[in-house]
């Protein structure tokens, strides 16, 4: 067994869902991301802008970077919130992934270092400029679909990515020669637009956006197309056909809490800084902060169906 194997099983032992390693190299994505830049795609997301030669090119982040490996982590939920409630977008039920999918890939370079002592690296999720869907994709993980996530044949979309980035020459794996075929339902799906050609979301219209990133007051567009998402949203991923496959996780950090589960609209509109503060303190939620999230209460509150 060569040691890319090693590293692999030893990621699936830890509990992530897939592995594959790519060459560090240039993305060759300048051109296409310099037009999404320059088409406002990241509404006011101001760090996206931001260190574009190290986010394009990887060895800029990483000195000596050789190799990326990449990890999937499922975090499809076993229990869901009834339909009638405030919906928060699946990623966010349990424990901030950024920790969960950190800790882990700090255990899988301890293991490299372990067996290579001389290897130097560093690791990510979604907490520094890296393309994690193009280099997932690159490490033959899945595909990018039309709504921009990486899918997974087989499994569908409901997964963290995660990156390992090292100064280590490995074996490459080989991206997947597959694409959404003519499937434009997620594009149709999207209540705002989001999504205005494949491959292309302009964050402004995105519920997740304005949900969450969104530092100021929501869109007056938007806010009567929210319906029941006062944090994320999972429309294009819940019409996805290929997550029909989904299948729930086995990450017990991730599990929602009772109270969680126990939320409604009118706990959601009663909730005060301390109820916030105990319920999501180690959620993905405190993102939005308690003042973002009681903006959005209020802005669901006013949708139609309400």
């Amino acid at each position: 067994m060569t040691f890319s194997e090693e590293i692999k099983q030893h990621a699936l032992s830890l509990g992530f869902d897939a592995c594959g390693i790519c060459r560090a190299t240039d993305s060759g994505q300048e051109e296409r991301y310099m037009q999404w830049l320059a088409e406002n795609g990241n509404a006011d997301m101001e760090y996206m802008a931001r260190n574009i030669d190290k986010r394009l090119d990887p060895r800029l982040l990483v000195e000596g970077a050789k190799s990326i490996i990449s990890v999937a982590l499922n975090y499809y939920p076993h229990e869901k919130l009834p339909d009638e409630v405030p919906q928060f977008a699946y990623y966010a039920y349990g424990r901030d992934y950024h920790d969960v999918v950190r800790g882990k890939l700090r255990q899988l370079f301890d293991f490299i270092q372990r067996r290579n002592p001389a290897v130097t690296g560093r690791y990510f999720s979604d907490s520094a400029p890296v393309l994690e869907r193009f280099w997932a994709a690159k490490a033959g993980l899945g595909f990018v679909g039309k709504n921009s996530l990486l899918i997974i044949p087989g499994r569908g979309s409901y997964f963290f990515l995660g990156e390992l980035i090292v100064d280590m020459e490995l074996d490459y794996d080989v991206p997947l020669s597959m694409n959404c075929g003519n499937c434009r339902r997620c594009l149709d799906a999207c209540p705002t637009g989001a999504i205005e050609q494949p491959h292309f979301l302009n964050a402004h219209k995105c519920i997740s956006y304005q949900t969450i990133e969104n530092k100021w007051e929501i869109s007056s567009e938007i806010i009567p197309l929210l319906s029941n998402n006062v944090y994320g949203c999972d429309i294009c991923q819940i019409v996805c056909p290929w997550n029909r496959y989904a299948k729930p996780h086995h990450t017990e950090e991730l599990m929602p809490s009772d109270e969680f589960l126990s939320l409604n609209l009118k706990k959601l509109i009663e909730m005060d800084e301390e109820d916030y503060r105990r319920i999501f303190c180690k959620s993905a939620v405190k993102r939005a902060k308690f003042s973002g999230l009681k903006r959005n209460v209020a802005a669901i509150s006013k949708t139609p169906d309400k």
